[in-house]
């Protein structure tokens, strides 16, 4: 549990979650610590409350009464899903082979791509190129790897360390190495494109890196439409968006995270991303 915003979590007691109508006790079979769980939990997430004590959590794979296992979250608050037991309004059944371990390390890193990849497939076609800013952390990984499984032919990834980035060519995508130059990176995210344009961005960095994508984009010529998707902002909170680049292009700026898609969308691709990981489509690197 967490007693206040920036404590450490320890181990302690806490009271049994409540019931309610429309929700149901499950037992925790493993839950991951994601970047929201933290941010969450210090206080400094969009959606965090101030509420303490808490017990930390955002999702889990969880064991009704009946032994199903379920997908679950959206516990009541102040309870999470670090715990024996966690009260859900939600639970989606396992699909058949589907890995515990695999599928609470992979639901919420990988579902903030999953959903404006398969967005732009519904609406425009598979993509032709996908450029990923920040392809080294577990949710940029994913991203290269949910990009594959959709068909998409072409994958760059930008982002730092060597050996890292390596991990990623590995995985199938085009790599840049960022140097925190913002002109120099312009110019070697320009030159990966080779003149075309992405037709989806998605960037877990903002921030400078941002103001680099931009500028590689502005430099391309050519009224290709570009969706530019905002996940992370590990680089920082702000990025400065050039006029002239939303007035010569075709370019759509928007989000992925909570509240940024129909609650109906989300629940409908959920259950086909657990049958993707239930398929073997996705390799995670989990450590239990």
């Amino acid at each position: 549990m967490v007693t206040q915003a920036g404590a450490a979590p320890q181990y302690q007691e806490f009271p049994e979650p409540e019931s309610a109508p429309g929700f149901e006790i499950v037992e925790l079979v493993a839950a991951a610590i994601h970047p929201v769980v933290r941010a969450k939990a210090d206080g400094v997430h969009y959606s965090s409350t101030d509420q303490y004590p808490m017990v930390p959590g955002v999702d889990a794979v969880a064991r009704k009464a009946d032994g199903t296992l379920v997908y679950t979250g959206e516990t009541r608050l102040p309870w999470g899903t670090f715990a024996k037991r966690m009260a859900v309004p939600m639970a989606a059944p396992l699909p058949p082979g589907a890995d515990p371990v695999t599928v609470a390390a992979a639901m919420n890193p990988g579902m903030s791509s999953w959903m404006p990849l398969t967005a732009h497939v519904d609406e425009r076609g598979v993509p032709g190129t996908v450029l990923i800013l920040g392809p080294t952390g577990a949710a940029g990984g994913l991203a290269v790897q949910n990009a594959r499984a959709l068909g998409v032919q072409r994958t760059i990834g930008v982002g730092r360390g060597a050996a890292d980035l390596a991990r990623v060519a590995g995985i199938g995508a085009e790599t840049v190495e960022l140097t925190g130059d913002k002109a120099q990176d312009a110019k070697a995210i320009a030159a990966a494109l080779d003149g075309r344009s992405p037709e989806l961005v998605l960037d877990y960095l903002w921030g400078t890196p941002a103001e680099s994508a931009f500028e590689a984009l502005h430099s391309i010529p050519g009224a290709a439409p570009t969706n530019y998707v905002e996940i992370g902002s590990v680089a920082g909170e702000d990025a400065a968006v050039p006029a002239s680049l939303l007035r010569s292009r075709p370019f759509l700026l928007s989000g992925s995270g909570i509240g940024s898609f129909p609650m109906d969308r989300y629940l409908v691709q959920g259950m086909a991303y657990l049958q993707v990981l239930a398929d073997g489509k996705i390799t995670v690197d989990a450590t239990t």
